[in-house]
């Protein structure tokens, strides 16, 4: 029996997870991660780091981060608390769907993870105040290989649910995309 419902999105290889829970009076259960049936979604690599965020403000923006190869991520990012919308944005140079973005509502209560791979930029806008993530990543976080995009870039017209509450300095200050951004090696 799978415990998982797997769903792809326009975006190739980004794919909605969805936990199935069993419940009774006592509450739930849900497997969170399974390596043999997320490995058919897309997720092969193990395990390398797992991350836990809290984002208090609603309307926070985190993102657009990736990591440049050979340091490329697998990333299973799940809300623990709150709700956020959560957004991959296709850098894989070639791509039909390159530059092109997908979001998802992510929620304590819907059970639902997104699954992103290598190639692709992640960032996420908080829909409530005191929003908790937990990242899966396939490889350790490698400074030198960190690369991203500004969430309020034109070219890439991601439409956030809200206005822009609270950013980083540091995501701020992100570059807007170029005509010499030639996106990700495949």
């Amino acid at each position: 029996m799978t415990r998982f419902d797997v769903h792809a999105t326009p975006l190739a290889g980004v794919m909605r997870i969805q936990r199935r829970k069993l419940e009774d009076s006592r509450g739930f259960f849900s497997r969170f991660f399974c390596a043999e049936e997320l490995a058919a979604a897309g997720f092969s690599a193990p395990v390398a780091q797992i991350n836990h965020t809290l984002t208090r403000r609603r309307g926070s923006v985190r993102g657009l981060h990736f990591q440049h190869p050979p340091h490329a991520e697998d990333k299973l990012v799940s809300c623990l608390h709150g709700e956020i919308f959560d957004v991959a944005v296709d850098l894989r140079r070639g791509s039909p769907t390159f530059l092109q973005w997908h979001g998802e509502i992510l929620s304590a209560g819907n059970a639902t993870s997104l699954l992103i791979p290598k190639g692709f930029a992640h960032g996420f806008q908080t829909l409530g105040d005191d929003a908790e993530l937990l990242y899966l990543h396939s490889a350790p976080y490698a400074a030198a290989a960190e690369g991203a995009l500004n969430a309020r870039d034109p070219a890439l017209a991601i439409a956030w649910p809200l206005a822009f509450a609270d950013v980083s300095d540091r995501d701020a200050s992100h570059p807007f995309i170029t005509a010499e951004f030639t996106g990700l090696p495949g």
